[in-house]
């Protein structure tokens, strides 16, 4: 072939390859890749909403270019190896997990899928991780900065309520749940008083915890988060209520519900925060390698309805700090 042959070859050669890379570029516009999102939390559905508003703030559109395979225990934390199972099977691209008792289940259930925690308490000691700074392995996300919190949820229940007896309502299979218990009652120890505990493990026994914490003559309870909680907040602000305690929780939502005041981090910031993880995922970050956060994000909800119906006068120095008021 002579040399103008062989050039006017290579010239065509390289105008179908423009062509491919033209038409292969065309096919992807129009058919974007879709992530697959599992979504696994102990509480209920409504956990996720936070989750997809960060997703749509960092410029995804659900159904378009992202899906969700939701799966919610309702509290009902058993359920959850089962769900974390199925989501596995179901080879999503990665698991964003709420709660504590989800982040084991899903561990448990694979070691390969990348996996954004939103709250958890100290991933450290669960073993989920090596390190905050380096965790290693397929599990990143955000961790709750637990420090002295429980201390300030109780100096909280005797500011609103002095002289009275504070008691706690938990989680039995929560391991942040048991240190909390721990602390408040070596506290209560120090200043020469008591704290009770209640147990529920499903919805169906809240209404007997609460029963055992009247007859400890409690009038103002604890009550640490979890997914039982979260989706039974309603139900449990109008127990405290009709029990004549005053329920101090955790969450703004919980506040919102009935509860006569929430101190602690904001949750919904975190699922919020879990996309900014799951869109690194999607560029090509090794979950192992994504440092996981605290964010230090603390709030005080009081809500003045329930104070009310409790005959409870808050502190007007606590009305003066808090981030909202409800009346």
């Amino acid at each position: 072939m002579s040399t103008r042959g062989q050039a006017k070859r290579r010239r065509l050669l390289l105008i179908a390859g423009a062509l491919v890379a033209i038409d292969r570029i065309a096919f992807a516009q129009q058919n974007p890749k879709v992530w697959r999102v599992g979504y696994i939390s102990g509480g209920t559905s409504a956990s996720a909403d936070e989750f997809r508003r960060g997703m749509r703030d960092l410029g995804y559109q659900e159904g378009r270019n992202f899906v969700i395979e939701g799966r919610f225990a309702d509290g009902d934390f058993t359920r959850l190896p089962a769900q974390a199972t199925d989501l596995v099977s179901r080879k999503v691209d990665v698991i964003v997990v709420s709660g504590t008792p989800a982040v084991a289940a899903v561990k448990r259930a694979t070691s390969t899928i990348p996996v954004v925690m939103t709250t958890v308490g100290d991933p450290v000691a669960s073993g989920f991780v090596t390190s905050l700074a380096r965790p290693g392995g397929n599990i990143t996300g955000l961790s709750l900065a637990n420090t002295d919190v429980w201390a300030k949820w109780y100096e909280l229940a005797r500011s609103v309520s002095p002289g009275s007896q504070i008691g706690v309502l938990a989680h039995p299979q929560q391991q942040t749940a048991q240190w909390y218990v721990r602390n408040i009652q070596s506290l209560a120890q120090k200043l020469g008083t008591s704290a009770p505990v209640a147990y529920a493990s499903t919805a169906n026994e809240i209404e007997g915890a609460f029963a055992s914490l009247a007859r400890e003559r409690v009038t103002t309870v604890i009550v640490l988060p979890n997914g039982l909680v979260t989706a039974n907040a309603d139900r449990i602000a109008r127990l405290a209520v009709r029990h004549r305690m005053a329920p101090i929780a955790t969450t703004r939502a919980f506040a919102e519900s009935g509860a006569l005041l929430s101190y602690g981090q904001d949750y919904d910031a975190f699922e919020r925060k879990a996309a900014t993880y799951v869109d690194k995922i999607f560029k090509g970050a090794r979950p192992g390698e994504l440092p996981i956060e605290q964010p230090l994000i603390i709030e005080l909800i009081i809500n003045l309805v329930t104070a009310r119906q409790l005959g409870l006068t808050i502190p007007k120095e606590l009305l003066v700090r808090a981030d909202k008021v409800i009346e």
